[in-house]
Formats: C-alpha cells, structure tokens, sequence
C-alpha cells in the first residue's frame, strides 16, 4: 500500500496490465509455480492464423501467473552504477542460502530487443570481496549496452560450487523472471566467469546451453565429462586460460577442450563457434579478462536451430528436462553410470533424432587423479520417451512431416496445431522464443 506524498491517504496501486489473458492458463501455470507436472490437456485445435495471437495470449498469461506467484522478485533494472541489489532466498534447497546480487545497466540506450544479458560468476576467495571486485571489472567491460547480473554466492566451503542445486534454482529463477520483465532480449543471455567461476560458468553453459547465445569461462578447465562440448553445437563458446596457470591442470584441461571443440567444428561446420586459448606466459593471475564479453556480445542465440547434440548429464542429482525443442518424458539411461543423448537433425520436413546411452572411461589422469581424457562408448538407446515440439521455423506445418528415430520411421503424416503445444511448452521453457504449437510424441524402442 503506498502512501502519497500530499496526503495520508492510503491507496493501492492499479494491477498490472498484462494484456489479453486467458483465466484456464494463468490458473494452469500457477499450478505449475507451484509444483505441479501434470500436462494441459485441454484439447483446443488452432488454425495456422490463429497461432501467433494465441502465443500472445499464452505468454500473456504465464506472466500474469508469475505477477501474482508469491516469491522473490528480481530487482528493478536500474543503472549499474546506482549499485541496484537484491537477494534470492535459496533456502528451501540449501541451508542459510540467500543470494545477493546486483543487476543493473551500462550504456543508455536500451536496445530495440532488449538489454543484452551477462551472468558474472567470481572466484573462490572469500565472497564478499569476490562480489565487490566482480562489480567494479564487471562495471569496466567494454561491451555496453548490456545488463548484469552480479550475485554473491550464497555460502562457502570446500566444494562448494555454482552448478549445485540451489544455484541452479537461481538461473531458473533469473531466467523466467528476466523474459517476464520484457527488459531482456531473450536471445542474448551469456554466462561467464573467473577462477571457480569458470569453472561454474563452463558447466553451466553445456548445461543451459538452448538458454544461451554464448558462454565465457575465464582462468578454468573443467574435465569434459562434467561439461560435454557436444551440447555447446549452437553457442558462442570462448574459454581462456593462462598457459601457465597449472594447478589443477587448468591449462592442460583448456587445450584438451579446444581440441574437442576443434574436432567438433571439423564434423558439423558452422556449429561450434569457440574462442579456447591457452594464452602464452599468463598465469591464474595475470591472464587479461576483458576480452570475453565484447567477443561474446557479437553473437545471438539461434533458438530453433535444426542441428543439435544433447548429452543429458546429472548436475549435483538434477537433470535438465528439455532442450531445445526436445522434451523428455523419460530417459534412456537407468542409472548415471551411463547418460542419455539426444542427436537431432531435421532436413527439409524430415526430423532425424539418434537417441543413445554413453558411457566414460578415464584414459588418461594427473598426479592428482583429475581426469584428462576419456573414451566414450555409445549404445542405441532401446527405450525411453520423448515430444518433440515443432513449429514453422524447423518444419513446414502445411505439409507432412516424417520423424525417424534410429533410423525408424516413428511418425509420419500432418501434425495437428493446438494450444495445449502453445501452454505446455511455455510452461516446461518459459521462454518466449519457445511457445511451440504442434508435437509429435515418440517412444524409443
């Protein structure tokens, strides 16, 4: 209730306009903010002119749902330099997890598709210091105009890291609210980070790669096992690392990852943009971080693209449930000795999804037992079931479409246009790029 400056009365601000809604999807999608999985299934045929007006109703809606979700909120996104913060309570996922942050602008103009987005992850040391320095090299970056999320990691301790649940609860969170607030241009998210942050942000990136336009881990190395390159097929990647930052072989983990990357380009031109340097005679310390972002801010995400490779890996016990254009209703795999993958490739109308089980065996270690290179070994899957979503910039709608699952025709006809795509699809993204309208579900066998 807010109090007016020329008087002690009391009044209560208008609601929000969402626009048109419809009163069965905001109730369905508050069902969902609330733990609900249960599909919509309200039947409800479109035409092809109708999709686009239903796409803004359903968007319409699932931001009205979320206005009205008690939770917290993010932040008003003000000037980076008015030092804006707020916090995520993470506490139902972790003990005494509370994620400060500050978020704000750089630059004046607010571009015609919204802020660009940079997501900054610091180092290990203690955090309040690391969240004060992240705001003042964050706030010097040459890539304006730009938005920042800046947090603070909510607690610390050995292996304690950004990719564990609670935190993935956060990116969740930024996520959804940033595309509700109409600020953000949803195809221009990039994940970055130094030191333990690199490590965060390279993870994060293979494994919120469909969310991103391109990722920038600095002064890190993961082994690839923990962040499969293959899911990075339609990102910008750049990982730079001091040839001489040693310890934990992070020099010698980022040129096995440009390796990867190489070899991945070498099979699928065009898909696996990277920028992986180990940069000679710089140290963990020394390395130069402001090149990342002004390379990252070149590119945008494609949110439909028509080849994808998705090695579905547990992060801290979770696991993604969709990606891209793919929803899994059930995994391949049996337990996390192996990890479902997911290849798809859609040429004119024809879908063409490899579904297979991988497995990892260590070839090659450190004297410390990190892992430096694996030989995979990939089984076609023999169950396991998936919707794929569609619309018309994978497939032509008007006409049939075939899906071939391991090389068996698993569909093949017209696809019906329906609302419940339209819902469903919102409500398992929330993305605005991705309010699909027709389905094809499909059984592995």
């Amino acid at each position: 209730m807010l109090v007016g400056n020329c008087s002690a009365k009391s009044t209560t601000p208008p609601p929000p306009d969402y626009g048109e809604t419809n009163t069965s999807y905001v109730e369905y999608f508050t069902a969902c903010l609330n733990g609900s999985t249960a599909p919509y299934t309200a039947s409800a045929p479109l035409t092809a002119d109708e999709v686009s007006k239903t796409q803004e109703i359903v968007w319409n809606s699932w931001r009205a749902a979320n206005g009205s979700f008690t939770e917290d909120k993010l932040a008003e996104l003000k000037a980076l330099t008015q030092t804006q913060s707020g916090s995520f309570d993470l506490t139902q996922y972790e003990p005494n997890a509370v994620m400060p942050y500050y978020y704000g602008t750089k630059g004046t103009a607010k571009p015609d598709a919204g802020w660009p987005l940079f997501v900054y992850m610091h180092g290990s040391g203690p955090k309040a210091h690391e969240w004060s320095t992240g705001y003042t090299i964050c706030s010097r970056f040459n890539d304006a105009p730009s938005a920042y999320f800046i947090p603070q990691i909510p607690n610390e301790g050995n292996y304690y890291r950004w990719w564990q649940v609670a935190k993935q609860r956060a990116w969740e969170k930024l996520l959804r609210q940033a595309f509700i607030s109409g600020e953000i241009d949803p195809n221009r998210v990039y994940f970055f980070g130094i030191s333990e942050g690199g490590y965060g942000s390279q993870r994060l990136a293979s494994f919120y790669a469909d969310y991103l336009a391109a990722a920038g881990p600095i002064a890190g190395g993961e082994p690839l096992q923990n962040a499969p390159a293959e899911n990075c097929a339609n990102i910008a990647f750049s990982l730079r690392t001091g040839s001489e930052d040693k310890t934990f072989s992070r020099n010698v983990l980022t040129q096995n990852t440009l390796e990867e990357f190489d070899r991945l380009e070498g099979l699928h031109p065009g898909y696996y943009v990277h920028n992986v340097q180990v940069v000679p005679g710089a140290t963990h310390t020394t390395i130069d971080y402001t090149p990342t972002t002004p390379w990252m801010k070149g590119y945008t995400r494609n949110p439909y693209p028509k080849y994808f490779f998705w090695e579905n890996f547990e992060m801290d016990g979770q696991y993604r449930n969709g990606f891209y254009n793919l929803y899994v209703k059930q995994r391949s795999n049996d337990n996390t000795s192996s990890r479902s993958c997911y290849e798809m490739n859609i040429e004119g109308n024809t879908v063409n999804l490899t579904v297979t089980t991988v497995t990892y065996k260590v070839t090659e270690s450190d004297a410390m037992g990190i892992p430096l290179r694996y030989a995979k070994t990939y089984t076609p899957a023999t169950k396991g079931e998936v919707v794929i979503y569609l619309n018309d910039q994978l497939v032509d709608l008007s006409q049939p479409v075939t899906v071939m699952v391991n090389g068996r025709e698993a569909f093949k006809g017209m696809v019906e246009l329906n609302a419940d795509n339209l819902v469903n699809s919102c409500a398992e993204f929330y993305d605005p790029m991705r309010l699909y309208p027709a389905s094809v579900d499909v059984t592995i066998q």
